[in-house]
């Protein structure tokens, strides 16, 4: 069983942050960001909520899939920056769409989250036959989360959405999902506090790096060790279950967390960088947001046409990393 992805869209923030913008509250300077990230320029929330951005991008690939909302059966949203504890983004994209027959739920896998999100759209269809279409919608608002005077961390991230609608169909398709929770502390942020009526006196450690709640914690060298490798085996496990080579796919889609990782996970797979899809320059890392929205830039541009074979890869905090192929 696969899947046809019948229309995508994307939103991206009205602001822009370039690197000289960074320049006037950290120490650094264009030179030093795009000789270690690629990354020149990235989009920040201001106003626009994750929802928001989310739902803009929902109804762009409503649109581009010419289907009507009350066929959506399953809303999934993947992100690791929502606004709310409780809804779900899922739960108000589904409402404001105008998908009144869907459930929704959202899902957390960090920058994996798309191919995640996209794996258990493909499970749902395959099992239920009921369902019609699937909604998969990546937003992150990362900007809220990051510590800007932090310029090793607060340099790399950018905020944005994409979505696509999803249906059941007999291309080919294969999918590897995994983790590694043993590098949970690398890259983290905190989302608990403890009420003062309730705070008892102990000396419970749980072995995280002291960071203040709500600011994102990033140990670069370690991530980027835990990715180059990452980023090879997540296609390797998913294309060998059925029996395509790296030569086989058109295009590759990686999530755009540093240009170094691509170019050395393009190596390690024997594989042109030419043939990977690459916007981190210009939308810097937008953890699950990243693969969808360069999906659809390279759409927007003719790159991407139907009939190719496409290997969408992630892999970030978690530690979490997978792989889908599929054909467009």
């Amino acid at each position: 069983m696969g899947i046809n992805i019948m229309g995508m869209g994307s939103y991206l923030p009205e602001q822009q942050l370039t690197n000289d913008d960074f320049k006037k509250f950290i120490d650094t300077n264009d030179e030093w960001i795009r000789t270690r990230t690629g990354i020149y320029s990235r989009h920040m929330a201001g106003w626009e909520p994750a929802w928001y951005m989310g739902l803009k991008s929902a109804q762009k690939a409503i649109e581009n899939a010419g289907i009507d909302p009350n066929e959506i059966g399953l809303v999934i949203t993947s992100t690791i920056t929502s606004d709310f504890l409780t809804p779900s983004i899922a739960s108000i994209i589904q409402h404001e769409i105008g998908a009144y027959n869907a459930a929704a739920f959202d899902l957390g896998a960090a920058c994996s989250g798309f191919v995640y999100a996209v794996d258990t759209a493909s499970r749902f269809l395959d099992t239920d036959n009921s369902l019609k279409y699937v909604l998969v919608v990546a937003t992150e608002a990362l900007s809220r989360f990051v510590d800007f005077k932090d310029r090793g961390t607060c340099i790399l991230f950018g905020d944005g959405s994409a979505a696509a609608v999803i249906e059941k169909s007999d291309k080919i398709f294969s999918s590897f999902l995994a983790s590694d929770g043993g590098g949970a502390k690398k890259l983290f942020a905190r989302n608990v506090q403890i009420a003062p009526e309730v705070k008892t006196e102990n000396n419970f450690d749980d072995g995280f790096p002291e960071k203040p709640m709500h600011q994102l914690y990033q140990d670069g060298k370690e991530v980027y060790k835990f990715a180059v490798k990452a980023l090879p085996k997540a296609f390797n496990s998913a294309s060998e279950k059925i029996g395509i080579k790296s030569e086989d796919i058109d295009w590759f889609i990686p999530h755009q967390a540093n240009v170094r990782i691509i170019e050395t996970a393009a190596k390690n797979l024997g594989v042109s960088i030419e043939k990977f899809i690459v916007t981190l320059d210009h939308h810097g890392n937008t953890s699950s947001a990243s693969i969808p929205l360069a999906f659809c830039e390279a759409l927007e541009k003719g790159l991407i046409k139907r009939g190719q074979k496409l290997a969408l890869i992630g892999f970030g905090a978690g530690l979490t990393y997978g792989s889908v192929i599929l054909e467009y």
